[in-house]
This record gives structure tokens, sequence and C-alpha cells, in this order.
């Protein structure tokens, strides 16, 4: 990344340009779908697009830039560090504005993917099942409130469930914006 990039990144790491800043453990599940499944009418979709800043050490060190609108059409941009693999990873998510968003975003040029994401509330869980623009692939993904949550897929999604994808960092959305789908 350019200094001019990286003294965008550190202004965006200290505040000046976002308004709210969390971070989380976020427990998530994956599994590959072999197609779009019948959702239930209870969803709704979110238009997302992200890309992935490189840092010091490499895409991994990085930084995700997400854009997502809302079914009412509002635009969330955010900046999101996650570290960790698998089953349990940390999360720290920043909230930008559209100006910032629109600085650090041409930095992510070959790294970005672009999905719909159905969200289906299912029991006390929320579903999320992605269909990635330009590949031939959809992924369900489920977050936990413990590690200790036994999950079963909803019945309208269980028979179209391949594997479970979690540990596997090919289908991160990160190696998906860098690699493509995985061979």
């Amino acid at each position: 990344m350019s200094g001019h990039a990286n003294d965008s990144l550190n202004e965006h790491r200290d505040g000046h340009a976002t308004d709210h800043t969390c971070g989380h453990l976020e427990i998530e599940r994956a599994w590959l779908l072999r197609g779009e499944p019948a959702m239930p009418a209870s969803r709704w979709s979110i238009q997302i697009e992200q890309g992935y800043l490189l840092g010091d050490g490499g895409l991994l060190r990085g930084a995700r830039l997400r854009r997502a609108v809302d079914p009412a059409g509002a635009v969330h941009c955010t900046m999101t560090r996650k570290s960790g693999k698998g089953l349990v990873r940390q999360e720290h998510e920043r909230t930008l504005d559209a100006g910032s968003f629109e600085e650090l975003w041409p930095h992510t040029s070959g790294r970005r993917l672009r999905k719909v994401r159905h969200v289906v509330p299912h029991g006390s869980l929320k579903w999320e099942i992605d269909g990635f623009i330009g590949l031939d692939l959809w992924l369900a993904e489920v977050e936990l409130p413990s590690v200790d949550t036994v999950v079963e897929p909803p019945p309208w999604l269980a028979p179209w469930i391949l594997r479970e994808v979690t540990e596997d960092p090919r289908y991160r959305n990160s190696a998906l914006a860098l690699r493509g789908l995985p061979q």
C-alpha cells in the first residue's frame, strides 16, 4: 500500500473519519451450498460489496472495507479487521462515512467481491445465505452465542448443504476476493 493509503488508514484507525467502533468475538459456522435454496418469505436481503486492503504483513493483516445497502436503501460503510481462524475469531469494526470509504476503496483494487446476503431468522439465530455475484457460489453462515451452541440447519436449508467449511480458509471472503473459487 502506498504511503498515502497508510496515512489514510492510520487516520481511520485514530477515529477521525469514523463515528462508531466495536470489537467482539465472532463465533460463526459456515457451509457450502449446492445452489440457491428456496428461502422463507421472512427473509430480507442486503446488497454487499467489499474489498480488502493490504497491511504490512499482507492481506491477512489488512482490513475489509464493506458497503452494504439494506432493504430500505440505506447505505452502511464499515472497515473491519478480523484475527484468528476457524470457528472463533476476534472482530473489530468501525463505521465509515461515505467520503472515507470512497478515499480508501481504490486501494482494494483486485481484491473485491460482491454478494447478495439473505438474512433468515430461525429460532434464536439468524442464518445468512450469501450468493456471490460473478462466482457460482452459495454459502450459509450462522453466528452463535457460544462455541457450545448446537446448530441444526433449518429444514428449508438442510437439503442444500454440501459440507461445512468453517475450518476451510479457502472459503473465507478474503480468500475468495483474492483467488476466486477454490479448485
